[in-house]
């Protein structure tokens, strides 16, 4: 049958993008949005309507007819699709993709697929449509409790960093960057342990960094929010405070970006950024270092018509001035200045 994503209208590709930009709704630390990710949302579950029981049990038989389906290349592009617009109403899909043969191998074949059309950058809106079909279903198995552990543990994660690594402003390539990084989002938004100091051992950081800096709204948002997330971990405040490089990296990127944001404002962005300021002013050395280099954008009234009506915001905001005014003695083991 003809495939209708060319527009990335019909298929996987516009609903995982739409999800991982509810990664970036809200404050972050509940995350937000209708849904929780690509993860099934079991309080909507719970409270439905009732399946008819031999409807659910057709539907169930076409969730093994698609799973088997994906081990065959000529079969395995509708089932990536029909699986993806599925993902949600099947609450044990995750477990039944992670441990059904070849399956995963299938999906990390069509991601490793694309790799040559990545430079030069030749991807097509169909090429685009079908990987990020493949990367909702791991963002599926990536949400779920039973194999995120799995996930992380086989480094599949990897797989997706030379996507976030493309420039490239169109549509396919934005796309391909804003369902990979909703794959990261749904990891972070887990708030374990495990993920974070897995993360903190690959590139993630300065990868999510060059798309806060020059990806689109979407990709800016949904990558703030996987940095706001790694901050909120302790040990994930100490990793990039533990040297100027780092925390100077951080610093300068989340300036450039508040500049940008008093040129095109944009409410939920500028509420990650604020979260991020404000995490890294409960660290000393941090506190020290911002209080020379916090933009004056944050501390006069330059967004007060945007943040009118989010006192969350507004809130943090408040408390992230405060915390650089209170207690300015410098703290003797300071951020290391860089070498004169």
């Amino acid at each position: 049958r003809s495939q209708p994503e060319a527009d990335g209208g019909c298929g996987g590709l516009s609903a995982s993008a739409a999800e991982a930009l509810k990664l970036g709704r809200g404050s972050g630390v509940s995350g937000g949005g209708r849904r929780a990710a690509a993860a099934p949302n079991m309080h909507s579950l719970a409270t439905a309507a009732p399946v008819p029981t031999a409807l659910a049990q057709v539907d169930r038989e076409k969730i093994y007819q698609w799973i088997n389906e994906l081990s065959s290349p000529e079969t395995r592009e509708n089932a990536l699709l029909e699986l993806s617009k599925k993902r949600e109403s099947v609450p044990d899909l995750a477990p039944m993709l992670w441990h059904s043969f070849g399956t995963i191998a299938a999906l990390l074949q069509e991601i490793v697929n694309i790799y040559p059309s990545i430079n030069p950058p030749t991807l097509t809106a169909h090429q685009s449509n079908r990987v990020c079909n493949a990367l909702a279903l791991l963002q599926c198995v990536a949400s779920h409790p039973e194999t995120r552990s799995a996930f992380l543990a086989a480094h599949i994660p990897l797989f997706l960093y030379p996507f976030l690594h493309t420039v490239s402003k169109t549509r396919p390539f934005e796309y391909l960057r804003l369902t990979s990084l909703g794959v990261i989002g749904a990891l972070v938004k887990t708030d374990e342990q495990e993920v974070i100091n897995f993360l903190l051992t690959t590139e993630i950081i300065p990868l999510c960094l060059r798309i806060m800096e020059s990806g689109s709204e979407l990709s800016k948002t949904v990558a703030t929010f996987i940095l706001q997330k790694i901050l909120l971990d302790d040990t994930g405040l100490a990793y990039i405070c533990q040297t100027y490089e780092r925390f100077s990296h951080v610093a300068m990127i989340l300036g450039k970006m508040v500049l940008q944001l008093s040129k095109e404002p944009s409410a939920r962005l500028l509420k990650h950024v604020v979260r991020c300021y404000l995490r890294l002013s409960d660290n000393p050395r941090a506190r020290e270092a911002l209080r020379q280099c916090l933009p004056d954008q944050l501390k006069d009234t330059t967004f007060a018509q945007v943040l009118k009506d989010d006192t969350t915001t507004k809130r943090w905001l408040a408390q992230l001035v405060k915390n650089l005014q209170e207690g300015q003695v410098t703290d003797p083991r300071g951020i290391p200045l860089p070498p004169q």
